[in-house]
């Protein structure tokens, strides 16, 4: 028993700290957060789209992604030209004050560009299959018959973090009250979704 809560607090650690880091995920996870958009789906999309990935690597497959260099490549050439589309989409934001906020006519369109939006981020990204199928997946190969604690580990660190920050991000709502607070969060937006979009092109 304590072996295998072992396995998994070092999975849960091991996940978060995959995953704390700022980036395209992380920063639409927050902006959807702060509308109180579809924060429900996104968070489960995240969640859930991680699990898989876990699974996989810690299945053995993360072999054969590394083995597929091409297909990486290609990954990240299209994960890259959507970030740089968003990066340019959130920049327009910061000179159109108070676009960001949530009303009440948030469509069934914008919920699907929602979904859209995160699922290209997650599954668009070349390193979310380096560091999450491969690196987990050898991390947990190393515990040999616990690898599959060690992943719920960290797929539970997964659940916690995107839980926290879809629905922790609420909280910022009332420092986001003015456009002008809503531009300097878009900015940011921008800036992470243009830097790693240059960054995955030029790097496929």
């Amino acid at each position: 028993m304590n072996h295998a809560l072992t396995a998994a607090a070092a999975g849960f650690g091991t996940g978060l700290s995959l995953i704390v880091a700022i980036g395209a995920q992380n920063a639409f996870v927050l902006r959807q957060g702060v509308r109180r958009h579809a924060v429900l789906t996104v968070v489960g999309i995240c969640a859930l789209s991680d699990a898989a990935l876990i699974a996989l690597g810690v299945g053995g497959v993360g072999a054969v992604v590394v083995a597929w260099p091409g297909a990486l490549r290609a990954v990240g050439v299209v994960g890259g030209l959507f970030l740089l589309c968003y990066g340019v989409l959130a920049a327009r934001r910061v000179l159109r004050p108070g676009a960001g906020l949530t009303t009440e006519g948030e469509t069934a369109g914008s919920r699907r560009r929602a979904v859209l939006t995160c699922l290209v981020m997650t599954w668009l990204n070349p390193h979310v299959y380096l560091d999450t199928v491969f690196l987990l997946g050898s991390l947990a190969a190393d515990r040999g018959p616990l690898r599959w604690t060690f992943g719920l580990g960290a797929a539970l660190a997964s659940l916690c973090w995107f839980t926290a920050l879809g629905f922790g991000a609420r909280l910022l709502g009332r420092y986001l009250a003015r456009p002008g607070a809503w531009r300097v969060l878009d900015g940011l937006v921008a800036a992470t979704m243009l830097v790693l979009g240059v960054s995955l092109v030029a790097g496929a």
